[in-house]
């Protein structure tokens, strides 16, 4: 089995070839990428860079300023940016007009870029957003699908209504700008990020409603799942839509925020109808990791508060390398079940001025995030060129991250579009080092020991300098010792590779040799023999690292 490489493709800034840029700007001033940019041509280099799927951020119609002539524009108090959140969701069963080349078009070029993409040889995702939409959600595609349209809106709770409810309230959503008229809401509705407030704040999540899957959360959290809530079958029926149009995988947003039990029954339904599509749960809370995977059914989970949250620790030299042993350990067994990254939609740029600054101190962390284990790593695009994000778009601020809000651009993506060629001709030499770096990772994790294999932490049977993070990744024919510098200085010493390790492989000779096959820079070994009473000596120069094969047989030239 291959390992999954997951590519996230902001939809709307993926194609978009502007350089006069705005800030706040309007879809006409700014530009927008469609779906049609994402040609046979960019899906070919992304499937050669190593990717096996792509993840296509912002599909779903949700709410935007901008004006279409069957798609009215929402009211400005319920955007966030000119473009608008992709996760406040105005119709499940639509496409985003904004990143279609005509719009009333927008679902048949959608379902050509399904095919276009596993003509290439990718599986699809999107995101399956199940605890909130937009304000005003609603459905031309199904209206008799619509969430709150049955509704009794007099109740606080009611375990058939699809929204949570604040009787003898209107709503007051935070004033940013004035209008003619403000968004009117009564009853207010409950906020998406469990906001039982009608007067939401900017830090709330206020252009969003939170949907109810039959919890009494004001009263104790109490389930009422039978009979099976509205909200379930609904939602049931949107997976089963998508899954209709090819969608090979859903990246569910906030899952954690929508009862397991739900996640049970939905995801079982599907898997009976179309066993091969896979979950993804974005999910922050490592107590509910086991229940989510055996119970829920997902396959694998964000793996964000554990590895990125060291990695990044690490990198900005306010933790030492020999915590990530805790990493692994923590997870009680299910470390093959974690989704890996170091960047996506929601965090930093690694190259920006608020983490890493450069890409060069952050390539041990992405070659850790690929290979500590068989389950799947992840990449934001532009994140193989170093993008940085700099500046302010409009909605979103200078912080790092590529505005998910406003009608923008990605500068150093747009240099390996390169005006649609997608040929990287307007890369540097150190951007296309870096594009190499990438591709020979994704091979790397290709190997049976990585992408099927064992994984075995070598710091219990080493005395390494603290920023030195040394593992095997194995299975019964094939050996990988991976050596890591995280250190700004360089860094000597000897790995040991105890009995214990050598009995896990069923390596039974001590004539046993390593040859380098992936790394920077790394100085030539002491000894070339492998004895677990001597270990394999190394010297890393700042940031360097060594990946090598163990051969029970000697390598000769």
């Amino acid at each position: 089995m291959s390992k999954i490489i997951l590519y996230q493709i902001f939809t709307r800034l993926f194609g978009n070839k502007n350089k006069t840029l705005r800030y706040d700007g309007t879809l006409a001033e700014n530009g927008v990428g469609k779906m049609n940019d994402i040609s046979k041509k960019a899906l070919n280099e992304i499937r050669q860079l190593g990717v096996t799927d792509i993840w296509y951020t912002g599909i779903l119609e949700h709410a935007t300023t901008t004006d279409y002539p069957n798609i009215p524009a929402n009211h400005p108090d319920i955007v966030k940016g000119k473009a608008g959140s992709p996760y406040a969701i105005r119709d499940y069963y639509d496409i985003d007009p904004d990143i279609a080349e005509n719009p009333d078009k927008r679902m048949e070029e959608f379902e050509q870029l399904v095919q276009r993409t596993h003509n290439a040889g990718l599986r699809v995702w999107i995101d399956f957003v199940p605890n909130h939409v937009s304000r005003d959600y609603h459905s031309d595609v199904f209206p008799n699908l619509d969430f709150g349209k049955n509704d009794d809106t007099t109740c606080s709770f009611s375990p058939q209504n699809n929204f949570y409810y604040l009787p003898q309230t209107s709503l007051q959503l935070p004033i940013n700008q004035e209008y003619d008229s403000r968004f009117k809401e009564s009853p207010a509705k409950v906020t998406g990020n469990d906001c039982f407030s009608a007067y939401p704040t900017e830090n709330d999540w206020y252009e969003t409603v939170k949907l109810n899957y039959g919890i009494d959360i004001q009263n104790g959290n109490v389930k009422h799942f039978v009979p099976i809530p509205d909200t379930w079958t609904k939602m049931l029926n949107i997976l089963q839509f998508w899954c209709k149009k090819g969608v090979d995988g859903f990246r569910c947003d906030m899952a954690e925020m929508v009862p397991v039990e739900f996640w049970h029954w939905a995801i079982s339904s599907i898997k009976q109808q179309f066993p091969s599509v896979k979950f993804i749960a974005e999910i922050y809370q490592p107590n509910l990791y086991q229940e989510f995977i055996t119970f829920g059914q997902f396959d694998f989970l964000y793996d964000k508060v554990g590895l990125y949250d060291t990695l990044r620790s690490i990198i900005e030299e306010k933790m030492t390398a020999d915590n990530i042993s805790n990493c692994w350990k923590s997870l009680n067994g299910m470390d093959d079940k974690m989704l890996r990254f170091l960047e996506n939609h929601d965090e930093q740029r690694i190259v920006s001025k608020y983490f890493a600054g450069n890409s060069i101190n952050s390539l041990n962390a992405m070659i850790l995030t690929a290979t500590m284990n068989v389950g799947p790593v992840m990449i934001y695009f532009g994140q193989e060129v170093g993008e940085e994000a700099v500046g302010e778009s409009g909605f979103s601020g200078d912080d790092g991250r590529t505005t998910i809000f406003d009608y923008w651009t990605v500068p150093e993506h747009q240099k390996w579009m390169n005006e649609g060629k997608f040929d990287g001709g307007q890369l540097s030499v150190n951007q296309k080092e870096l594009r190499t770096f990438y591709h020979d990772l994704f091979q790397l994790s290709q190997y049976n020991s990585v992408a099927n294999g064992a994984f075995y932490d070598l710091l219990w049977a080493n005395n390494l300098p603290q920023n030195i993070y040394a593992y095997l990744r194995y299975t019964k024919t094939e050996f990988l010792l991976f050596i890591l510098n995280f250190d700004q200085q360089e860094q000597t010493g000897t790995v040991k590779i105890p009995q214990h390790a050598l009995n896990k492989m069923q390596i039974t000779t001590n004539d046993v040799h390593l040859q380098p096959i992936f790394g920077v820079g790394a100085e030539q070994l002491l000894s070339n023999q492998l004895m677990t009473d001597v270990g394999i000596s190394f010297k890393l120069k700042e940031y360097q690292f060594v990946v090598f094969t163990i051969n029970s047989k000697k390598i000769t030239s």
